[in-house]
């Protein structure tokens, strides 16, 4: 490994040592008590964080992409030790029925809440201007009291899906490769007819 991979790592690893000391001290905004849709009827934002302090929503554009679902896909396999401080509900414009459809599909075992494009996505979208925007948000309540503590923005590259630094370790850059659905590609002949495949 060469010297300035090796001094740049260490720079990252102390920007982002900082950075997490920042975000622990930051103070936040208050934040409405928003309603969410779900299968089991209407849900309040203050309801999700069930008997704890600490509320981690993941903000999904919905089945329609890509990069959305290989984040999800992601932070899947970390949530029963997210769930072990803190509950995780994954939200998105998509319907209730069409969340848990896509979901069971990808064996996701998020909670999910639909914000059906409402109120609470125009105005707690991890970026500033636009309402759609995957991310992550934390929020703190203190009694009926709801504060954004944090958020950040998901996109490719980023510190949040480790598969682009996995990438980039083997000269893959963000524009070389694309997430895809599935990754299966039909052979040029099928022993069984190919009849009815869908892909």
């Amino acid at each position: 490994m060469s010297d300035e991979i090796q001094a740049l790592e260490k720079q990252l690893y102390e920007l982002t040592t900082r950075l997490n000391e920042l975000r622990k001290t930051s103070a936040g905004a208050t934040v409405p008590d928003y309603t969410f849709s779900t299968l089991d009827g209407e849900v309040t934002l203050l309801e999700l964080f069930g008997d704890h302090d600490r509320l981690l929503l993941i903000h999904n554009m919905g089945q329609g992409c890509r990069y959305c679902t290989l984040w999800a896909d992601g932070l899947n396999g970390f949530l029963p030790h997210l769930e072990s401080v803190m509950p995780v509900v994954l939200v998105s414009k998509d319907a209730p029925d069409l969340q848990r459809t896509f979901a069971n599909s990808r064996n996701w075992r998020f909670r999910l809440a639909s914000h059906s494009g409402g109120d609470y996505i125009e105005e707690q979208s991890v970026s500033a201007g636009d309402n759609n925007t995957p991310g992550v948000v934390v929020y703190e309540r203190d009694g009926d009291r709801i504060t954004r503590k944090n958020a950040a923005e998901f996109g490719p590259g980023d510190l949040f899906c480790s598969i682009w630094n996995l990438l980039a370790m083997a000269g893959i850059g963000v524009s070389d490769w694309t997430p895809q659905y599935r990754y299966w590609q039909r052979p040029e002949s099928m022993d069984d007819g190919g009849e009815n495949i869908l892909d």
